[in-house]
């Protein structure tokens, strides 16, 4: 059984550029190496994000991603919604047995907790921002006493 690790992905790599973007475009390269993934997984992303309207692109030398929004007015939902095409879980592949009194039951059982979990974990990517995020980056840094990299 497979996750999907595209959100967290997608929240390191708009963090980083909301943290480290500031003085112009971000190579994808760089945003790789603080990622630890390979820089054709930032472009494929950032292609996502692109068309989201939450980043923008600089071709040619000098070029990279920027923030195409402030990080105040950026939702985890909406970043979920541009990168993510998994549900809170997943019911059976094959149908289960109908003769049996769970087997004919558990779907519609499961797609109510389903449908629940959805709902839940929905409004709290809509209720938290990238600026939280970069706040509370910022903050377990601090309690660190790490310096900028």
């Amino acid at each position: 059984m497979s996750t999907s690790s595209r959100f967290a992905t997608a929240v390191h790599l708009l963090a980083y550029l909301a943290i480290n973007g500031q003085d112009g475009p971000v190579p994808s390269d760089r945003l790789a190496a603080s990622i630890n993934t390979a820089a054709s997984v930032i472009r494929r992303l950032l292609m996502q994000l692109t068309a989201a309207g939450l980043t923008k692109t600089q071709l040619g030398t000098g070029g990279g991603a920027m923030l195409a929004k402030s990080p105040r007015s950026v939702s985890l939902m909406q970043i979920f919604d541009a990168v993510e095409t998994v549900e809170a879980f997943a019911l059976h592949r094959a149908p289960p047995n109908a003769a049996c009194r769970v087997g004919r039951n558990i779907s519609s059982v499961l797609g109510s907790v389903a449908s629940r979990a959805e709902t839940a974990m929905r409004q709290e990517l809509k209720s938290q921002t990238l600026a939280d995020i970069v706040e509370q980056v910022l903050q377990a840094e601090k309690a660190e006493g790490r310096r900028k990299a």
